[in-house]
């Protein structure tokens, strides 16, 4: 009977040890699950006190995010696009900040060689966090004076959308705590990884647009949806580069408006909306024109030019008419940078032709003004130095970015805070942000390139850019809406 007993104890001993080894796996794995659910990306956790679905943080509005890229120029073609894109889907459009030149790059839409969405994305997420600590953030509404198309858009500043969508007040960049700041950063690189689409697409809360301009051209009301396009990749590229991209055109409002799983989402997150006319088609972006919606059609047309904001306009006419005074020319010569740096001799070329044309026909010396890449200490055995040598014939004029007048301008254009009026929202409260903050760590905006454009804008006798600049077509316009006569 004993050993009976001692065997019967010793499989109960052994069934218990089973029933242990068979509940454990399915006890870790319903915890798992639990974590996995607390940390589902279809709420955010990215602060120590909260726990919110993205609806809420938002007070229900619907955005509109990209991600411009390279110079000025191109992000302000970019910043256009996004204001019709927003304005076709009734999103509010985030306001970017200006990128550092060439900070982020997008590569080759003709080569269908180009960073992907969420690369991009999370790239310019990561530059305007950057500049935001180092205190050289500025909008895109302190330089563009939006006030034209106010009734049309809505917009929000990127750091005031910061606040709403990661529960993290930007201010933190002005606080001296490292402790504060770390954690504050910590929270703004997971809430950036989220957005840029790393993770896919979050329920209602995000969808990340993944079509780039090597598969898709936006269209609208253009009865096109899902045609080829006429622009595709050759059979030559397609075996060098071993992929077979097929671009379709695609109604944007069909493909991403009502009725659309991304219509539902707070934020609807693209890439970059750089287009540009290639071989008879746009590579991106194909929206000229829309006869059967005045709204977007009257869009178009106050779009097509945005003027700088009245402190940098004012700042380029008193230079024409207080510093030059008299009737001048202006020179824009992109010499160094990318392809211009091959091509000196045709861009001096127009600028020898004009100047010696205005030599004949006009009086003594004939003022140019000139806005260009090469430092003035380098100009010595070129064209430039050859007409800074003579000052019979010549008077050249050049801005700095020390010059009083500009550091003055860039000093009212940091206080001014425009682009945190600009349909700004405090998360915390609802209402307007019309709090004044003074980081010490501020540094003044760089605003010499919109300062030389407006002084190029006021130029009577005449203009001479470089050929391919997009720094020259933004001239070209400013002097077509005759921005320097209102």
């Amino acid at each position: 009977m004993a050993i009976k007993a001692k065997w019967k104890k010793q499989n109960s001993q052994r069934s218990l040890l089973c029933f242990s080894l068979l509940t454990i796996p399915f006890l870790l794995l319903f915890f798992l699950f639990l974590f996995y659910k607390q940390d589902s990306p279809s709420v955010f956790r990215l602060s120590t006190n909260s726990l919110y679905p993205c609806s809420m943080r938002t007070h229900g509005e619907r955005f509109l995010w990209y991600v411009p890229h390279s110079g000025f120029s191109n992000q302000l073609l970019e910043f256009k696009n996004a204001i019709l894109l927003a304005a076709i889907l009734n999103r509010k459009l985030i306001v970017p900040p200006v990128l550092d030149h060439h900070a982020v790059a997008l590569g080759s839409c003709p080569k269908f060689r180009v960073l992907s969405p969420n690369e991009l994305r999370i790239q310019v997420w990561d530059h305007a966090i950057e500049l935001i600590r180092t205190g050289r953030y500025v909008s895109m509404t302190d330089i563009l004076d939006i006030s034209s198309i106010s009734s049309i858009i809505r917009t929000i500043d990127f750091r005031d959308f910061v606040s709403l969508w990661c529960g993290v007040d930007w201010h933190f960049a002005c606080l001296n705590d490292s402790n504060t700041q770390s954690s504050q950063l910590d929270t703004l690189r997971q809430c950036g990884s989220l957005l840029s689409g790393l993770k896919g697409n979050v329920d209602d809360c995000l969808y990340a647009i993944d079509e780039d301009c090597k598969s898709t051209v936006w269209t609208y009301q253009q009865n096109d949806d899902g045609r080829l396009d006429f622009f595709q990749p050759d059979e030559q590229l397609r075996m060098k580069k071993k992929f077979s991209y097929v671009r379709r055109r695609r109604d944007v409002y069909k493909k991403l408006g009502p009725g659309s799983k991304a219509h539902f989402s707070t934020v609807l997150a693209f890439g970059s909306l750089f287009t540009a006319r290639y071989r008879g088609s746009e590579l991106y972006i194909d929206i000229h024109e829309s006869r059967n919606d005045r709204r977007i059609q009257s869009l178009i047309w106050k779009s097509e030019f945005i003027p700088f904001v009245a402190d940098i306009t004012n700042a380029g006419r008193k230079y024409s008419s207080n510093i030059i005074k008299e009737p001048f020319f202006c020179a824009q010569l992109r010499l160094l940078d990318g392809q211009f740096k091959n091509h000196w001799k045709s861009t001096f070329s127009g600028l020898q032709q004009m100047a010696e044309s205005l030599k004949r026909k006009n009086s003594l010396p004939v003022h140019i003004f000139v806005m260009t890449d090469l430092p003035k200490s380098n100009w010595t055995g070129t064209y430039l130095g050859d007409l800074a040598s003579d000052t019979n014939s010549f008077k050249l004029h050049v801005i700095r970015k020390e010059d009083d007048f500009v550091r003055h301008t860039a000093e009212k254009i940091a206080t001014s805070s425009l682009g945190m009026r600009s349909g700004s929202v405090r998360f915390s409260s609802g209402q307007a942000n019309t709090t004044k903050w003074h980081c010490p760590n501020q540094f003044l905006p760089d605003i010499l390139l919109y300062v030389e454009e407006t002084v190029c804008s006021c130029a009577s006798l005449g203009f001479v850019g470089t050929a391919g600049s997009t720094i020259a077509e933004s001239i070209e316009l400013m002097r077509k809406n005759a921005i320097c006569s209102g």
